[in-house]
């Protein structure tokens, strides 16, 4: 028994076979372009991580290299409640191996 398989028509098959590989070049370009875009994101994070850090250092080591003195004193405020804030709060300091009796 022969079963008569009807024609195939290669015109039909190759639009289909174009079709679907232009479908898949596509996703794979856009996955490509999607890849792209979350590494550039990332190198440029990873350089402003960067930049804030030797930023951050060059500060400190500016902070702690200029000299103590130079800090200029804030005069007292003018007006009603001066003479309460002109006196500076004093601090005692008691150390640790001082014990004060109270029996």
């Amino acid at each position: 028994m022969t079963t008569a398989t009807p024609p195939v028509n290669n015109t039909q098959l190759s639009v289909n076979v174009t079709t679907k590989s232009q479908e898949q070049s596509l996703y794979q370009s856009s996955g490509a372009i999607v890849a792209a875009i979350v590494v550039g994101v990332i190198i440029i994070f990873t350089v402003v991580l960067l930049i804030l850090k030797t930023y951050n250092r060059r500060m400190r080591v500016r902070r702690e290299l200029e000299p103590k003195a130079s800090k200029v004193a804030v005069p007292p405020p003018l007006g009603h409640s001066s003479h309460s804030l002109a006196q500076q709060p004093t601090v005692t300091f008691i150390p640790v191996d001082i014990h004060m009796h109270s029996r």
